[in-house]
């Protein structure tokens, strides 16, 4: 066990089947074959916790984008998938599960070498959750309904009419996914689109693409047809833009950065594609008097803390009542300070790095940035002498709300906490914010808690939780945080197109 939290051990060797899977050939999956990108040029994969370069993978330009594309046009035109049963495309989402929950220490330990998260937090939510978003999506393929409708035409006198609204599946979808979660975000956007009879270009992260890959393994392993799921690494700019910009694409849907999210739509509209975004997030966590001390330090550790706060919904704005303010404070940093950095393979690390270089000085700079604006540090505000991606636990005071670090989304392991004494007065403060992506309310006042919900402008509001997500909840987000919702009948609705059928009878 790692006794010193300022020691940071090495990343241990890798297992045989990693070390396997690492060493293949860079390849792109299209029409269930493994090719090389057209031009030959590859990327680095790198493991965030030594910074060491593991793996390449090609980087697909837009000649494999038309490859892509053409593949996913023809199996949803004229392949075996149009014409595929519902309870059909309900067997292989489960097969696929399957081989899932066969594989999934390998996978676990993949996402960790990949992203930087600990194979064990990878091996209880990302992994089992995974399998388990691919089951529940499977029972919405023979669940897909339309409606019948008595209509009131006017102007043919005597005339009947059958009147009746169908949903079919939108088409080809290209389907962007973001670093934090890669494997369970593939999953977020495959699932839906192939229960509703899609077919599906995935790109996932430069920076994480290992587990989509493996991924793409399972799903020929599993017996999907050709051309029905295609997977393409490559960087958003080059590879992410020709998806969005392709004329054979029918929807774009995006995870990711607010900012990207907005060029996505905007070059969306040349071709009116379907856009659905799950974008940023500013979360606000609302501390009331009553709460009790103990519950609220350690739901607010884990919604921060929790994948280096690399969460679109993290708890990273922190209100709490004047009160019991120094006592969660004082909680918050010593558990911060307590957690145990490390490589995501070591048994003792209870938070591994952050996913990249890039990453890492971004949260450093918005640390030093509250520094200079007059915010202190209770716990963390630095790196470590290390060379992987790390950055402490980190709990700033003494902020104030026009500062960077309450206003832009850090996406790190940084908590900005702030002392309210009116209730009005932190409403209005939890809402001042460009986002509305999720919420949590911590107190023993049931009545209280039924109050505040309706008046905080997010997509989720948890009470006395955080970061608690389920395939039936419909998730998404307010304001900047997106358009459409995922999970659910609302996921398979961003999935198909409604057709309304009017027939003289």
């Amino acid at each position: 066990m790692n006794a010193n939290p300022n020691v940071i051990p090495m990343q241990p060797a890798p297992s045989s089947l990693v070390r396997d899977f690492l060493a293949r050939k860079p390849r792109l999956l299209i029409n269930n074959e493994w090719v090389e990108s057209r031009s030959g040029k590859t990327l680095p994969v790198y493991d965030p916790a030594s910074g060491r370069e593991i793996a390449r993978v090609p980087d697909a330009g837009s000649e494999d984008v038309n490859r892509a594309v053409a593949a996913a046009r023809a199996a949803f035109d004229s392949g075996p998938w149009s014409e595929m049963l519902p309870k059909a495309r309900e067997a292989l989402l489960w097969k696929l599960a399957d081989l899932i929950d066969r594989n999934a220490e390998e996978l676990a330990e993949l996402e960790s070498v990949d992203n930087g998260k600990t194979r064990f937090m990878a091996s209880i939510i990302d992994v089992p959750g995974t399998r388990d978003y691919f089951r529940y999506m499977a029972g919405y393929a023979t669940k897909i309904e339309g409606v019948t409708m008595q209509t009131s035409i006017g102007g043919m006198p005597g005339a009947k009419f059958h009147t009746y609204v169908a949903r079919e599946p939108v088409g080809v979808v290209a389907q962007i996914v973001p670093w934090n979660f890669p494997l369970a975000m593939a999953a977020w956007k495959l699932a839906p689109a192939l229960a509703a009879g899609c077919t599906c270009i995935l790109k996932p992260a430069e920076q994480t693409p290992l587990s989509a890959l493996r991924l793409g393994e399972l799903i020929i392993e599993a017996g999907f047809p050709p051309g029905v799921v295609n997977i393409l690494t490559g960087l958003g700019e080059s590879t992410g833009a020709a998806l969005v910009a392709h004329p054979g694409v029918d929807k774009v849907a995006f995870t990711g950065s607010t900012e990207v999210g907005k060029i996505i739509n905007k070059a969306a509209t040349d071709t009116l594609k379907r856009v659905s975004l799950e974008l940023g997030g500013k979360s606000p966590m609302i501390v009331l008097p009553d709460a009790d001390v103990g519950q609220a330090v350690g739901g607010a550790a884990m919604a921060i803390f929790f994948n280096a706060g690399q969460v679109c919904t993290a708890g990273s704005r922190l209100y709490v009542h004047a009160k019991i303010f120094d006592k969660v404070i004082e909680g918050l940093s010593g558990a911060a300070s307590a957690i145990r950095l490390g490589p995501g393979l070591e048994q003792s690390t209870e938070m591994g790095p952050l996913v990249s270089k890039e990453q890492q000085e971004r949260v450093l700079s918005y640390i030093e940035s509250g520094k200079q604006e007059g915010a202190s540090v209770a716990a963390g505000g630095e790196a470590l002498s290390h060379p992987g991606y790390f950055v402490k636990p980190t709990v700033l005071v003494n902020v104030k709300p026009q500062m960077r670090v309450v206003k832009e989304e850090i996406f790190g392991p940084v908590v900005v906490a702030q002392r309210f004494d009116d209730l009005d007065d932190v409403v209005k403060a939890a809402n001042d914010s460009p986002y509305g992506l999720g919420a949590s309310i911590w107190t023993n006042n049931l009545s209280a808690a039924h109050r505040l919900v309706p008046r905080i402008k997010a997509g989720t509001v948890w009470v006395n939780c955080h970061n608690m997500v389920d395939a039936a909840m419909p998730f998404g987000g307010f304001k900047s945080s997106g358009i459409g919702r995922e999970h659910g009948r609302a996921a398979i609705e961003l999935y198909t197109e409604s057709k309304s059928v009017c027939m003289l009878v």
